[in-house]
C-alpha cells in the first residue's frame, strides 16, 4: 500500500515504472501501479486482486481501496499478535462495517431530487475529469 499512498488524490505523486526490457511509464494511477507489479506474497497478492476487481467494476477508487484495506490488514495482524483470536477481529470488522454503512445511509446520504442542476453538472464534471476526459 505504500507505494501508491503517496500517489493518491489531487496531489498525488507520479511514478516511474521500468519494466524488464526498460520501457518507461510514468503514471499515478494505483491501478496501473498495482498491475505492473510482480507480487508473491498472498496478502499483497489480494490487495493487488482487490484493486484490479475495483477498477473494473467502478473504475476508479483503486489506490483508497488498497490503502483502506492493508491499513485493516496491518491492524488485524497487530490485533493477533496481541493473543486476540481471528474470528473475533473479523467479527469486530464486521460490526464496524454495519455501523459505518449506518452511517452513511442515515448522515450522508442525499436524495438527488433535492439537488439542483449546478450541483449533478459539478459532480458529474468531477468525475469525468478524474479518468475519462482530462481536465475540461
Amino acid at each position: 500500500a505504500n507505494i501508491v499512498k503517496t500517489s493518491l488524490g489531487p496531489v498525488g505523486l507520479d511514478k516511474m515504472l521500468v519494466d524488464d526490457i526498460g520501457d518507461v511509464l510514468i503514471t499515478n494511477d494505483g491501478a496501473t501501479i498495482l498491475k505492473s507489479l510482480e507480487v508473491e506474497h498472498p496478502a499483497a497478492r489480494v490487495l493487488v486482486d482487490l484493486a484490479n476487481l475495483q477498477d473494473q467494476e467502478v473504475g476508479d477508487g483503486t489506490t483508497s481501496v488498497v490503502i483502506i484495506a492493508s491499513e485493516l490488514l496491518r491492524r488485524g495482524n497487530d490485533l493477533v499478535k496481541n493473543g486476540i483470536h481471528p474470528t473475533t477481529i473479523i467479527s469486530g470488522y464486521r460490526t464496524a462495517l454495519k455501523a459505518a454503512v449506518s452511517y452513511i445511509k442515515k448522515e450522508m446520504v442525499v436524495n438527488v431530487s433535492t439537488l439542483g442542476d449546478e450541483h449533478l453538472i459539478n459532480a458529474a464534471k468531477t468525475s469525468m475529469s478524474s479518468k475519462i476526459i482530462g481536465k475540461e
